[in-house]
């Protein structure tokens, strides 16, 4: 893996973070809100989750 590899897969994330934002600033104003609401731990396992997932994605993708 080079830098190259890197970059792309950043500049991805920023595309598809940017998505919702671009196609519904309204709904993702209330789920900003809604998650604004949550406490630590909530917060904590859907950052868990989602890492697990990326990590179960990248292997089924690389290997």
């Amino acid at each position: 893996m080079d830098w190259s590899d890197f970059l792309s897969a950043l500049a991805l994330v920023l595309v598809i973070e940017g998505i919702m934002p671009f196609a519904n600033p309204a709904g993702t104003r209330r789920t900003m809100a809604l998650i604004a609401q949550l406490g630590d731990r909530p917060l904590r396992t859907i950052g868990l989750l989602s890492m697990a997932a990326g990590l179960v994605l990248l292997y089924i993708v690389r290997f």
